[in-house]
């Protein structure tokens, strides 16, 4: 039988004709595919999952009494559009509570069904074909996707150590800054663990506004710091008069499945995702937004969240430091960064040499059934998860005993 006539009818920006015939394996796929085979050749040994940057718990119980109750609501049953005035109030009411800032429930917010699809909804709000998209490497790729599949094009910034991984906005080229409509930020940082300064907001959105350019703050780590307060872009003065920023449940509150999260900020940016968003999606379930407006109002989840993750973090950095790692705790997340070793020596001298953090990560899955995500965008590195499941200060140390007994055996090289 003959190629099929649908093979032709592909958009080109999936790869049009060509689509599906591809070999390449996306790095994810290659981890999971990685991981079935480690598990099933060493049957009794627990792979330890550092690399799905995932809660290993479940929400906490007062917001899932919430959401048994609000699902039982006739009221709840319909659509949900752009969201109910309940969970925008609450909303906006954790804005000022957590970061002193004032949001008008009325015109600078909407929820999202998380901030994936927040960010493949707004790059058609701004992108025409021809226009640029600043992004940062590595970083989340979801909007550079999008603004693509406009027309659009991507420029992506390298965050780099030497500079806090933040972007250095001086270092893009003038023609690229002129043809920019959108920047996109993300801190606390995934998978750098980077924090971003008020010396930073404040440069970027002077930036901004110099040079008529919208900044995308995706702040889904916002809440999960370990020393000082959380931030946020709106703390800038000026700042909503260029940004809108993205906040989710996910991490801060064990709610990934949920998705649900908002987008606030500059009233008209809100109300142009609105617009795209009605014609995207009919809104999360009302009962979803009403358990997530009762997890807002109890801060004390996201600090318990907070202090979990970075008592594990600490634990973590002990135990890579001592194998030999350049490792520093990072202000927030639950990511830890490190660059990849080009080499790992066993005892008897037999070497396992690594030309990438893809080649380091593969090997951390098939020889010692530890997983990370490898990220080559701005050199080796590898991120390291402290999403990992144990349940229990106990367990904690357990999990952490075992990284250094199975990673102990080699000496690494960098």
């Amino acid at each position: 039988m003959g190629e099929s006539y649908i093979q032709q009818l592909f958009a080109e920006r999936i790869g049009g004709a060509n689509y599906g015939k591809s070999n390449a394996i996306y790095k994810f796929e290659k981890i999971k595919r990685a991981k079935r085979a480690a598990v099933k050749a060493n049957p009794g040994v627990e792979l330890i999952d550092m690399g799905v940057g995932e809660p290993d718990e479940m929400a906490f119980p007062q917001v899932l009494d919430a959401l048994n109750a609000a699902a039982r609501k006739p009221e709840n049953r319909g659509y949900a559009d752009n969201g109910s005035d309940l969970f925008k109030k609450a909303a906006a009411a954790y804005m000022k509570g957590q970061f002193g800032v004032d949001i008008d429930p009325e015109t600078e917010v909407l929820h999202s069904m998380g901030s994936k699809a927040a960010l493949s909804i707004l790059p058609a709000c701004f992108i025409n074909p021809g226009d640029v998209a600043l992004m940062t490497v590595p970083g989340y790729p979801v909007f550079g996707t999008h603004a693509k599949y406009y027309g659009g094009e991507v420029y992506n910034i390298p965050l780099k150590k030497e500079n806090g991984f933040l972007p250095d906005l001086d270092s893009i080229p003038e023609d690229i800054v002129k043809r920019a409509k959108t920047i996109v930020v993300n801190y606390p940082n995934n998978p750098t663990g980077a924090s971003a300064t008020p010396e930073f907001f404040k440069k970027l959105v002077a930036f901004a506004k110099k040079n008529n350019i919208v900044v995308i703050s995706d702040a889904a780590y916002s809440a999960l710091v370990f020393e000082g307060k959380p931030t946020s872009i709106f703390q800038t003065e000026g700042a909503k008069d260029v940004a809108i920023e993205l906040h989710s449940l996910s991490k801060s509150h064990n709610m990934t499945g949920w998705r649900i999260g908002w987008v606030c900020g500059n009233s008209l940016l809100v109300k142009a995702y609105g617009d795209v968003k009605d014609n995207t999606d009919s809104g999360q379930f009302l009962a979803i937004q009403e358990a997530a407006a009762k997890g807002l109002e109890k801060p004390e989840i996201t600090f318990e969240i907070a202090a979990k993750y970075s008592r594990r973090m600490d634990m973590l950095v002990a135990a890579l430091s001592e194998l030999g790692f350049d490792v520093k705790k990072p202000k927030g997340s639950f990511y830890l960064y490190t660059q990849a070793p080009k080499a790992a020596v066993s005892a008897d001298g037999s070497r396992a040499e690594f030309a990438s953090g893809e080649d380091f990560s593969q090997w951390m899955i098939t020889q010692n059934l530890i997983s990370t995500v490898p990220w080559d965008d701005a050199g080796p590195f590898v991120r390291f998860s402290v999403t990992f499941c144990a349940h229990g200060v106990e367990a904690e140390k357990g999990v952490i005993e075992e990284i250094k007994r199975r990673l102990g055996k080699f000496k690494f090289e960098f």
